[in-house]
């Protein structure tokens, strides 16, 4: 049977009541119910509404802010995938505390391809891009990943304290790494406006306090020796080699949160002289701590077997 086929006629109010509140012109052709009488039952004072163009809600109380966006989606059409909800409204699906709810949204923003010809209408604004990301399905909804959904949602916000907040949020609530952020906000281009600019000094030194305190986890989940943490080297005669994150001085070990550019100079050097650099990363400290920590007592096992690392003076940062 194909989508076209017409189903058995339900009466108006068994298909009301059912468990698909919102429906479509096409839909409810299938059910019987003819267009012209689909738009009666939306008169004033009628038991339906239509809260988009050809999208109706089959009862005459407000929307529900998931019903809103089932309305926003069944508007968009399009074949399966090509229509992402992003901005605020992803946001407050993946649980961000400082996004509105749904039902707080006005409008809500939905990535679609940018040779759709449809416009933005009532609650529905589309934002259309040459490439879609790939969705998640939270609570039945495709949803753009959170560094993508943060991006457009700040790219609409001018307040520099919202944006500060959401920023922060997201890495400490752990929807998404700083790096994959920023990707994110460049891409947009959106670093240059001051509301952001101001913004990611505060997003960088929280994503790398939040991956200091993962790193902290995995030394003690793995019950690998205390190290010296945040600290300096330099060689005995004065010249500084470089910073690291962690240093087991006994065995010339040290790990590096591989989130910076660059350094691969100062990476070099500390190879050079021996030194066991163990680079992990924010996202890897996130997913699997454990993982990271076997890496270190790895490469703390090796040093201890192997020839020992150039005398390094160690200073805190």
């Amino acid at each position: 049977m194909s989508e076209n086929t017409p189903l058995a006629p339900r009466p108006l109010r068994q298909l009301a009541e059912g468990p698909r509140p919102v429906m479509t012109a096409r839909e409810l052709r299938r059910h019987g119910v003819p267009v012209a009488a689909a738009h009666e039952r939306c008169r004033p004072g009628g038991p339906w509404q239509m809260p988009l163009p050809g999208v109706f809600l089959l009862h005459a109380g407000p929307p529900s802010g998931e019903e809103t966006l089932r309305a926003v989606l069944s508007y968009t059409g399009g074949r399966a995938g090509e229509a992402v909800v992003t901005g605020l409204a992803a946001l407050a699906l993946h649980g961000f505390n400082g996004a509105p709810s749904l039902g707080e949204l006005d409008r809500m923003d939905v990535l679609v391809p940018r040779t759709r010809r449809l416009r933005s209408a009532g609650p529905a604004r589309l934002v259309r891009t040459e490439v879609l990301p790939r969705a998640v399905q939270l609570a039945g909804f495709p949803v753009a990943p959170p560094e993508r959904a943060l991006a457009d949602a700040v790219g609409r916000t001018a307040d520099a304290a919202v944006v500060r907040r959401l920023l922060t949020e997201a890495v400490r609530g752990g929807h998404c790494e700083a790096p994959a952020a920023l990707r994110e906000l460049a891409r947009g281009r959106l670093l240059g406006r001051p509301q952001v600019a101001g913004a990611v000094r505060t997003l960088l030194a929280e994503g790398r306090s939040v991956s200091e305190e993962r790193l902290l986890d995995a030394v003690r989940l793995g019950r690998l020796p205390d190290p010296c943490w945040n600290v300096g080297l330099w060689l005995p005669d004065g010249p500084f080699v470089g910073a690291v994150d962690a240093y087991w001085p006994e065995r010339g070990v040290a790990v590096e949160i591989d989130d910076r550019l660059g350094g691969g100079e100062r990476r070099q050097t500390l190879v050079g002289l021996g030194v066991r650099l163990v680079r992990v990363t924010p996202r890897r400290l996130r997913e699997c701590p454990l993982g990271e920590a076997a890496l270190v007592r790895e490469a703390l096992r090796a040093a201890a077997s192997g020839p020992p690392a150039s005398y390094l003076v160690v200073l805190p940062r």
